[in-house]
């Protein structure tokens, strides 16, 4: 059923025991007890018996679906009838699913965890056939009141599709010597498309882009991406100069194509750009560079888009079946405020962070940059080191700080580090926690990152510097994933606040410019050669909106944020629009959601399933 008008979110918890209780690994046979426990609950999925299932699930256990159950991203439990949320999707949906052939996956052999003192589990990792193709999924047991083993997560997630074969490894082509055309006549014949549409239509050739068009490749859907810059990577090669990753490498990683073991840790900007050019010509992806999109029309009896493009001043019309949107979360629509008196403003020169490029062109001059998220810090930074005059931070709300240094290990561990386990199962275990669950989680290990940060957020507070712990103290991932923003992962910039090579000033908006001031609400003034609003982007559906018009923009739904069951909005299942998906994301977000999205618009293409009627609305 719909949430309540006032949009309330599905709140859940961590089945906590006294620390003594903690299950040992030494008298606990998890073995005996996964396989135990995952034979009565494949049986009860392959006779249909609801009430045998949530039977074997704890009061407060969260099921995770990512397709198999829902074709879509479900995250059904939690707090306060959270039994009767799961039940009312499975009488609808777990007979059609048709679940059946579950065993345990060896490759993540069944474990005793002990995350907290006083939260302990017994995790196990399996393989199931659905009617679709072939599942995995992962389960955390805990003993159950009166005896016996039940589930306070679980999570269902589609790995293929039956007759369909990834076209890698001893599937991958195989060119022959005999052929009578090079490679790059068949080349030139693929990226032509001169007698044919592409199945699916990618807008964008950022990460986003990259990895849907490798994803589809590889089960065999004709893809073409186009993107209106001159070269693949140049939406990182155009960000300003000192720009660098703030995830870990091993957090990073592009499907198919890992980075080398010599890649830094942190990755440079200009460096991963000219990855995303190698990796796209590596992998033989479809890209029309330098292409603007000039309408999209779809058809909705036939079910088929109409899209007209500029490429390299050449118009073409191209009728794909499915459009997917990749231009980033924000699509590249700036926020810029409209300030009484901008206009008016000859002292110096305001940008908005997008058109900033470096620092090395401010030597000796004023700053003043407006934000204190990411960029505003990474932009601070730059000016600092390369010579700034002065360098002002202007704060109008609180940010979440957390050092990289100690933070993002606490964070990252153990799935994504140095010698942890391969990247597609640390991707698994991962997305087999719903945001439900991983916000209690991550109350905790926020907490525990504020202590080891605390000499550092205690200077920043001396410095005036404000900030905040997130949505219930639940720290970096949740405002991540609601705002996309609202946060500083630190390497460097708040050592200069505390050092006053930044100054702060906080708590006050600016007022309005005058002819050679910014001033504040509180009347106070500064002088400025050049200000920078680092004030984000704007609502995707915007972007998306000045490029595909307002009849497609106009069904949208949301696109970032959470929903009731704090799933994304709009972003990987339905957006609200038939034939069209929205993907964005970070590196990591990509490389797993890019193999889901195109397994459903395979299976749509093929037949399997019939597109957002058939999917599990909430």
């Amino acid at each position: 059923m719909p949430p309540p008008p006032s949009d309330p979110k599905i709140e859940g918890s961590l089945p906590t025991h006294a620390p003594s209780d903690a299950l040992d690994a030494t008298k606990v046979d998890a073995n005996a007890v996964a396989a135990a426990w995952l034979a009565t609950f494949g049986t009860a999925c392959e006779q249909n018996n609801v009430s045998g299932i949530i039977d074997l699930i704890w009061s407060e256990g969260v099921w995770r679906d990512l397709l198999p159950l829902t074709w879509s991203y479900r995250s059904l439990g939690g707090k306060d009838g959270g039994n009767d949320r799961i039940k009312k999707v499975l009488d609808e949906r777990l007979a059609q699913s048709k679940f059946t052939k579950f065993e345990l996956d060896m490759s993540c052999p069944p474990s005793v965890e002990n995350p907290f003192p006083d939260v302990s589990f017994v995790m196990l990792m399996y393989k199931f056939e659905c009617k679709a193709g072939p599942g995995s999924g992962f389960a955390r047991l805990i003993p159950k009141q009166g005896g016996g083993w039940e589930a306070f997560t679980i999570s269902t997630v589609l790995e293929g599709l039956h007759g369909v074969e990834e076209l890698t490894g001893p599937n991958r082509v195989n060119a022959k010597h005999t052929d009578a055309r090079s490679w790059d006549e068949v080349r030139e014949e693929e990226l032509a498309y001169k007698n044919r549409s592409p199945d699916v239509f990618i807008i964008g050739a950022g990460q986003s882009g990259l990895d849907m068009a490798a994803r589809l490749k590889f089960i065999g859907v004709d893809t073409l991406c186009v993107d209106r810059h001159a070269r693949v990577g140049d939406v990182w090669r155009k960000r300003y100069a000192s720009l660098r990753l703030h995830d870990p490498v091993w957090y990073d990683h592009m499907p198919y194509i890992p980075f080398p073991a010599s890649w830094p840790v942190y990755t440079p900007a200009g460096k991963l750009a000219d990855w995303h050019e190698s990796y796209a010509h590596s992998l033989e992806l479809n890209i029309w560079n330098s292409t603007e999109v000039i309408s999209t029309v779809f058809d909705d009896k036939a079910k088929i888009w109409t899209v007209v493009v500029d490429h390299n001043g050449e118009r073409r019309t191209l009728k794909p079946t499915f459009v997917v949107w990749a231009a980033g979360i924000g699509g590249g629509s700036v926020i810029m405020p409209d300030i009484p008196g901008m206009d008016q403003f000859e002292a110096g020169k305001i940008v908005h962070s997008a058109q900033f490029t470096s620092g090395k062109d401010w030597q000796g001059k004023k700053v003043v940059v407006v934000g204190a998220c990411t960029s505003a810090h990474d932009i601070c930074k730059d000016l600092v080191d390369q010579g700034a005059g002065s360098t002002t931070m202007v704060q109008r709300s609180p940010t979440y700080i957390m050092s990289v240094e100690k933070g993002m290990p606490m964070m990252m561990a153990p799935l994504y580090v140095e010698g942890g386990p391969p990247v597609d199962l640390a991707d698994r275990i991962g997305a087999s926690f719903s945001n439900i669950t991983m916000k209690e989680i991550h109350k905790r290990v926020a907490s525990a990152i504020k202590d080891a940060d605390k000499e550092l957020l205690d200077g920043l507070h001396a410095k005036g510097f404000m900030t905040t712990q997130g949505e219930d103290g639940s720290g970096f991932l949740l405002l991540a994933w609601s705002r996309a923003g609202g946060y500083y992962l630190d390497c460097g910039a708040s050592q200069l606040i505390i050092d006053g090579k930044i100054q702060m000033k906080s708590g006050q908006g600016i007022k309005k410019f005058t002819k050679d001031k910014i001033v504040f609400e509180d009347d106070s003034t500064l002088d400025a050669d050049l200000v920078i609003f680092a004030t984000g982007y704007g609502d995707n559906r915007e972007a998306l909106r000045k490029c595909m018009g307002d009849k497609v923009a106009d069904k949208l739904t949301p696109l970032w944020g959470l929903n009731y069951e704090r799933e994304i909005k709009g972003c990987w299942t339905s957006c609200g629009h038939d034939n069209l998906y929205v993907f964005a994301g970070n590196l990591a977000l990509c490389r797993f959601n890019s193999k889901l999205v195109a397994l459903s618009i395979k299976a749509q293409l093929d037949g399997k399933f019939a597109g957002n009627a058939d999917r599990c609305s909430l």
